[in-house]
This record gives structure tokens, C-alpha cells and sequence, in this order.
């Protein structure tokens, strides 16, 4: 077979699209970062009409470019949660009222072969604004964060999103010096609410772009 790999990713990408789909979500599949940005700008936004846009905490969505070029926007009301320099107060405000726009964008920590979404939040704002409250949701998926079922999908989040995560944002963790979950009661945890979104509810209301390539933790 010519380029296998390739074939694999395709088949895998398609098949969970299909499985989004049957789970009253909106999927989609880009062959890249760059692919998933055009979703967004030229499909997505023309056709919710947003007025009011914000986002949760994905390195996915800076990955994509889209960050940069939505927080320029003039057209729409830009609640920058990312905005350097702000107070924790006023950092905190933005994040509550960042769950009443629009649309909200954000990225998964696991998606199940099933197609589940499967998070892990420290304050809650991101799993807050998937879950209720904005209008409209796109969450942004790197391969990477396929997994086969619940299981794989929680190991993963503990034993290796939480901990990379824990070291980027330079968390005093244990799992930022082990690299393991320790179920510890530390101040700086950053794992304290699960989510799993089995499906999407109005049908449509969380958009899934499905991205060919490594993205994000």
C-alpha cells in the first residue's frame, strides 16, 4: 500500500467523525493546523454568526493561529482570557464572564473511539464553557488525543497531560518532578473537576475539528 501511514490516519480521523456525528456533535477533519484555522473562519464563524467570542486554556488553539487573529477582530466582542498583565481578580472575571458568549473555542484532553470527550480541569472555566452557557463550541482535537475508551482516556489525562502541563505552567506538583499522577493534595493541582461529554446537546451546539497532526498535551 502507497504511504500507510497516512492511510491509517485517514481511516482513523474518519471514523471517529462518524462517531461524533452519530453523537449529535458537529465534526470535521483537517489534514492540519492550518486547514482547522480555515474551518473555523471561513465555515464555522460565517455560519453561527457570533457576536461574542472567548476561549479556554488549549495550546492547540494557539497552534492554529487562530488566537491571533481572532483577538484583532473588530467585528466581534473579544473577551482575551490569554491578556497578559491582567490582576487574578480581573483574570478570574474575564473567565466567568468568557461562559456567556458566543462561541467559545477551546481543545480536548482525550477523545474516545466512541466519541466522548473526556476533560480534566483545574479551575473549571474551560469544561464550564463546553459544557453550558456559550452559545456555540469548537473544540480543537490533535490525534494525539485519540484514545480507545474511558479508561485509556483517564490514564492518559493523569499520567501525561497533567503532568507536562504541570511542568510548563512550572506547578509545584509531585507530578512535575515524577512525571506520574500522585493524588497528591498540593495547592497548585491542577486536577480537580473530570468531564465527559458523551454527546452534544442542542444536536450541532459543539463543533469537533478532528486535526491530522500532534497537537497540544
Amino acid at each position: 500500500m502507497h504511504k500507510p501511514i497516512d492511510n491509517f490516519w485517514k481511516t482513523r480521523l474518519t471514523d471517529l467523525k462518524k462517531a461524533l456525528d452519530s453523537n449529535n456533535f458537529e465534526a470535521f477533519v483537517a489534514e492540519n493546523a492550518d486547514e482547522a484555522k480555515k474551518i473555523v473562519l471561513k465555515k464555522i464563524i460565517p455560519d453561527t454568526a457570533p457576536r461574542s467570542v472567548s476561549w479556554g486554556g488549549s495550546l492547540t488553539f494557539t497552534a492554529t493561529g487562530l488566537y491571533d487573529v481572532l483577538k484583532n477582530r473588530s467585528d466581534l466582542k473579544v473577551l482575551d482570557t490569554f491578556e497578559k498583565n491582567l490582576s487574578p481578580e480581573e483574570s478570574m472575571e474575564r473567565r466567568r464572564q468568557s461562559l456567556l458568549v458566543d462561541l467559545f473555542i477551546a481543545g480536548s484532553n482525550a477523545v474516545t473511539e466512541v466519541g466522548q470527550l473526556v476533560n480534566l480541569d483545574m479551575i473549571g472555566n474551560r469544561i464550564g464553557g463546553i459544557t453550558f452557557g456559550p452559545k456555540n463550541v469548537i473544540v480543537l482535537v490533535g490525534r494525539n488525543k485519540i484514545v480507545t475508551d474511558l479508561d485509556e482516556a483517564m490514564f492518559r489525562i493523569k499520567n501525561y497531560a497533567a503532568p507536562v502541563n504541570a511542568m510548563r505552567l512550572e506547578k509545584k506538583t509531585p507530578c512535575a518532578k515524577t512525571s506520574y499522577c500522585e493524588e497528591c493534595k498540593s495547592p497548585d493541582r491542577i486536577c480537580n473537576t473530570w468531564t465527559i461529554t458523551e454527546k452534544s446537546f442542542p444536536k450541532g451546539r459543539v463543533k469537533v475539528i478532528l486535526i491530522n497532526d500532534d497537537l497540544g498535551f
